[in-house]
Order: C-alpha cells, then structure tokens, then sequence
C-alpha cells in the first residue's frame, strides 16, 4: 500500500522580489505524476536578474522558444488543479508569482496553494532540510527546475513522514 503524498508546486522566476514573475511552474499530484511548462513572460514582464538566470538555467530565449503564453498556462493549471489544494515550500514567493500569473491572464486561479509546514509535525519539521538535502545528492538531479524540485519534495515529504 502506498502512502498518500500532498500535490506539489514549484515556480521559478525572473528574478528575486519586486517585478520579478513566474518563467517555470510544475507541479506533481498524489499519482507522483509531474507536470512542467515554461511561461513566455507578458510583454510587460520586463524584469530579469541574470543571477537568478545563473540558479535556475532558464534564460529568455529558452522562454521565447519554448514557453506558453501567461493566459495558456493559467487555463491549463485552472483545468488541471481545478478544486485542489497544492503545498509549496515557499508559499509567500510562490503565491505571489501565481497571482502575478492569473492577473495578467485576467482569470480567476481556482485552485488553492498553501505551505507544505501546515502538513508537518514539529519533528518533521526539525528533519526536512537535511533530508531534502541529502535528497538532491543522492539523486543528482539538476535543482531549481521545477519538475525536479516537485519530485525532490514530494519524496522529501514521504522520507520525513514514513516514521511518524
């Protein structure tokens, strides 16, 4: 029997505080089954650090070639995640950029986003960096893209709930 894992989403962006916006979103659902997209920044989207490009290897032309348009990626997400609650591990950031998104899209986000601590003990909480760092070790996987931070988590979420 497998244990139940949290639906999970993850966005990269732009930059880092004001202006910055969504450029990546994934997310895996209690299947394990991820989901990524790119997100063409709106016209407007100007604001780039090159520092975070640096962190997460997406650069413009990447999101010129490859990203779907903000209105295309919200219509996606809406269908896709329509009634669910999804948990980041960085809600406030995370937050911010999907309201960023749905604004620009001109709909309404329908679905929930809340902080994976709401689903943790204290103890859990106490382990989760160090499990989650060992994580990305163990795999060596490439981090701070968002399919591959969805799975670290979800496993993350199963490694520091299976004794509790």
């Amino acid at each position: 029997m497998h244990k139940p894992v949290p639906p999970i989403i993850d966005l990269e962006a732009s930059g880092f505080g004001s202006g910055s916006y969504p450029i990546e979103i994934g997310y895996a659902l209690e299947d394990r089954v991820v989901y990524s997209c790119l997100v063409k920044p709106a016209q407007r989207w100007t604001h780039w650090s090159d520092e975070a490009e640096s962190i997460h290897g997406i650069s413009r032309d990447m999101l010129a070639r490859d990203g779907l348009t903000v209105r295309e990626v919200a219509l996606r997400l809406n269908e896709a995640l329509r009634g669910k609650t999804l948990f980041s591990d960085a809600w406030s950031f995370d937050s911010s950029w999907l309201g960023r998104l749905f604004d620009e899209a001109e709909l309404v986000q329908r679905f929930r986003l809340d902080t994976i601590n709401r689903l943790l003990t204290p103890e859990q909480m106490e382990i989760w960096h160090d499990t989650k760092k060992s994580l990305w070790q163990e795999l060596d996987i490439t981090r701070h893209r968002a399919a591959n931070d969805v799975r670290v988590l979800q496993e993350t979420y199963l490694r520091v709930t299976r004794n509790t």
